[in-house]
């Protein structure tokens, strides 16, 4: 097999190759690292590629499944994670010149649960500075570029995540989502990116940006692949008290693409207001396709998610600020304008205020769980807008001008807010060639629906199939 093909084969199928001894982690592993060195130059993604460590990895998985002792799906999948998972003995930054030397002493626990499971390291992502941001902008290294336009953002603050997948950089990537940072960079660069329920999955050892708000998910090119990767790192872990005790079912299970009778909700209001045309016209082809695919659909009603960007910006800038008060008073020139803006505009938000924006979490949360009763899921676009061209502050939509940084996390932040699940998953392309991204967001540790639901879209059709020109 050509390594251009290799290197965009599916976790799940490289995984079976890799099980049946057909094909070498070594193989697989020096074909993505040989990709870094070749295309990241142009793209940005990588802060800290591990060549030597992972090629030594993928040499101890290949003497482990020739001895018998194959450990599961993952095992030695070559994969990388947004630099602010704590990675013992190797450099962390979250993307900051503030951390740019800081080696943790120990494995956030969804790293060593995927070394666990015999999964590769290859290196650690670039990333929106302190995860502030969704363009991915800002960055110790500098900005990350958009595989199918150089000249746009990846999205963020997981733009790194999202741009090694989709330029066959890895075949799968954590990442971490507050107001969208997950499914923002999985809309804008063509892949699939999972948010989990809060609870689903341990934050223990994630640099945080706002406790109450984020979520750790996999980013992938396929939802099986999301599906494969939540499966190790979901679970309740002593060391993160958010974690549920939930039973942490089968998520492959149910990915038949049978969703006859399942009952999907197109909200009246809110997400499908200010859209770009080519986004609107290709989520509802989206939704006609989950409806002959077997999915019953219906309109329901969320008037208050209109306030969710609101309500979650305020609580954000208010918990990072406190996150981040030693270093404002010691570091405050280290840290990019953009983002120390943030947390200096968060240190004077008054407690009346963030109470506030509490309570209304609170009836965003109890209206989308009422709307839940009735549909299994919601189906919205991810983002009302394809990628911005890097630096673009306003954006036009329909007749409307409005400012980029507002658009991006518009739709993302319900989710947040709520805790619930959601996935983006592509949906289609613009006339010029970007990716545009479908939400699905369910009930609380509902996974498995929205990965059915995403799953049996994906079958229908043939958009996570595309490359761009790397």
């Amino acid at each position: 097999m050509e390594a251009s093909e290799l290197c965009y084969l599916s976790l799940r199928s490289l995984g079976t190759l890799i099980q049946r001894q057909e094909l070498s982690p070594v193989e697989a592993t020096e074909v993505v690292l040989d990709r870094v060195e070749k295309f990241d130059r142009q793209l940005n993604s990588f802060i800290t590629p591990l060549r030597n460590q992972a090629i030594a990895q993928a040499r101890a998985a290949e003497r482990e499944i020739q001895d018998g002792h194959y450990r599961g799906p993952l095992h030695g999948v070559p994969i990388a994670v947004k630099d602010l998972y704590y990675t013992k003995g190797i450099r962390t930054t979250a993307g900051s010149k503030i951390l740019s030397d800081f080696i943790p002493t120990y494995d956030a626990t969804v790293v060593a649960r995927l070394q666990d499971a015999g999964a590769i390291l290859i290196g650690k992502l670039n990333m929106h500075e302190f995860a502030r941001g969704a363009t991915n902008s800002s960055s110790l290294i500098g900005g990350c570029y958009n595989p199918w336009d150089t000249l746009r953002v990846t999205g963020g603050s997981s733009g790194g995540s999202g741009a090694a997948l989709a330029a066959g950089l890895c075949y799968g990537a954590l990442g971490s989502d507050t107001g969208g940072s997950i499914r923002i960079p999985a809309a804008f660069c063509g892949i699939v990116g999972l948010k989990p329920t809060y609870g689903r999955v341990s934050r223990h050892g994630v640099f945080p940006l706002s406790w109450s708000l984020d979520h750790v998910g996999p980013m992938t090119r396929t939802v099986t692949d999301a599906a494969l990767m939540l499966q190790v790192i979901a679970g309740h872990d002593r060391h993160d008290l958010t974690t549920r005790t939930a039973i942490v079912p089968d998520y492959t299970a149910s990915l038949t693409g049978d969703i006859e009778g399942a009952r999907v909700g197109i909200p009246q209001e809110f997400y499908f207001e200010q859209l770009d045309t080519e986004v609107a016209d290709s989520v509802r082809a989206a939704v006609q396709t989950l409806e002959r695919a077997g999915a019953r659909v219906e309109e329901v009603s969320l008037p208050l998610s209109k306030y969710a960007a609101a309500a979650g910006r305020i609580i954000s800038l208010t918990e990072s600020a406190e996150i981040h008060e030693k270093f404002l008073k010691t570091r405050f020139a280290d840290y990019s304008p953009d983002v120390r803006a943030g947390f200096l505009v968060g240190q004077l938000i008054l407690g009346k205020h963030y109470m506030k924006a509490q309570r209304l979490r609170s009836l965003i949360r109890q209206e989308m769980t009422a709307v839940l009763r009735r549909v299994d899921a919601l189906v919205t676009p991810t983002v009302p807008i394809a990628a911005p061209r890097i630096g673009q502050t306003t954006v036009d939509i329909g007749p409307e001008r409005v400012e980029t940084m507002w658009a991006l996390s518009r739709l993302t932040r319900p989710a947040n807010l709520t805790g619930f699940p959601a996935i983006s998953v592509p949906c289609g392309f613009t006339q010029g060639g970007l990716p545009i991204g479908l939400q699905l967001t369910g009930r609380p540790f509902a996974e498995t629906t929205i990965l059915q639901l995403a799953h049996a879209y994906e079958q229908e059709t043939t958009w996570h199939q595309r490359r761009p020109l790397f």
